[in-house]
């Protein structure tokens, strides 16, 4: 029988993040060469991107998919939950269509949105260029960056934070207001609640070590793939090579409570590398023919919330990797972090 939600409570997971809408396009390599992106890479906007947003909606087949990792990994735990409203989302939009179409899709995917609108910037886009099986993301934060940690004092808030039992952050949102991030990092270890955590991209142990820093330690469960361990471990001095030792190392970090720490690291299709305090498990993935792959966007996203699903209901550790498995595979089926049917994860 498939999982079903038997938490009775409502805003057991709290979710903050940049919000984006997603602008994707099958592309030919020398508009990635224009832009100097790379084919698998995951970069903020500057300057001399700003062009390309228009480019692809003038020039491409482009499609608008609700996008920002957190959000697009809570949409996914609703999806396999089958419950409405166990997860919560902040994040900041602008006072325009965009925000709409975001707030629409999420509220009908079961997500409670708690959004902070501002009148400064529209809402975040993020350019998804996908070249065969590859993607290169190129997000342009806009309004996503001027969220506040003032919205979280608000009283709708301030109920969703005290209703929750897990919360989970982007490495994105630490360059947006780590000050947030701490705020729930520190309630959440004040409540014996857990914490968790995406590595997101390179850039972020590579540009963000300060504040990560400052993170770390009221981390329950840390997510990366083979990049962002790498950037990782080269930032904090991991002189490890073998990903293996590095998860390891990673758990091994201070921590505040005395829990031990979850590291998983995705491989693309070699087995997700499972670290729980000393313990290594591997897990193999569900192997997928080229063209059975439409679009790699998305995947870790949608692994993160397959995991979260199954945390959130107590399961072991490897029962919510291999939920993360389920619904990674499932969306690189489809074109950006969308999902079909009813999903059927059996444990």
């Amino acid at each position: 029988m498939a999982n079903r939600c038997d938490c009775s409570q409502k805003g057991l997971l709290v979710g903050i993040g940049n919000p984006l809408l997603d602008i994707s396009a099958i592309v030919d390599e020398s508009l990635l060469q224009k832009y100097e992106l790379q084919a698998d890479g995951a970069i903020m906007a500057e300057d001399k991107h700003m062009p390309l947003y228009k480019e692809l909606m003038e020039k491409y087949k482009a499609e608008f998919i609700a996008g920002g990792s957190v959000q697009n990994s809570l949409r996914v735990a609703q999806w396999i939950l089958k419950k409405p409203h166990v997860c919560t989302y902040f994040g900041c939009v602008g006072n325009d269509d965009y925000a709409r179409i975001l707030r629409e899709r999420a509220e009908a995917e079961g997500v409670t949105v708690r959004y902070q609108v501002t009148d400064e910037a529209p809402t975040g886009t993020c350019a998804v260029l996908v070249t065969g099986t590859h993607r290169s993301l190129c997000a342009n934060l806009a309004a996503a960056q001027k969220f506040t940690p003032d919205h979280l004092g608000k009283e709708d808030c301030r109920k969703s934070i005290a209703s929750a039992k897990f919360f989970y952050t982007s490495g994105f949102f630490v360059a947006v207001s780590p000050e947030s991030i701490m705020q729930l990092a520190k309630h959440a270890h004040e409540h014996s609640h857990t914490f968790v955590m995406n590595l997101s991209a390179p850039f972020v142990s590579q540009f963000y070590k300060e504040p990560l820093s400052q993170i770390m330690p009221y981390v329950d469960v840390l997510f990366g793939n083979e990049s962002e361990a790498e950037a990782f471990a080269q930032a904090f001095n991991i002189t490890e090579t073998d990903l293996q030792q590095v998860a390891l190392q990673i758990a091994a970090l201070p921590k505040l409570n005395s829990r031990n720490r979850v590291v998983v690291i995705t491989q693309g299709k070699d087995p997700v590398i499972l670290v729980e305090g000393p313990k290594i498990s591997l897990i193999p993935v569900i192997y997928l023919t080229r063209e059975q792959i439409v679009d790699t966007n998305g995947a870790g996203d949608a692994f993160t919330g397959g995991f979260l699903s199954q945390l959130v209901m107590g399961k072991s550790h490897e029962t919510c990797v291999k939920c993360g498995i389920y619904s990674a595979t499932h969306i690189i089926q489809h074109s950006g972090c969308t999902v079909s049917g009813e999903s059927d994860f059996h444990e």
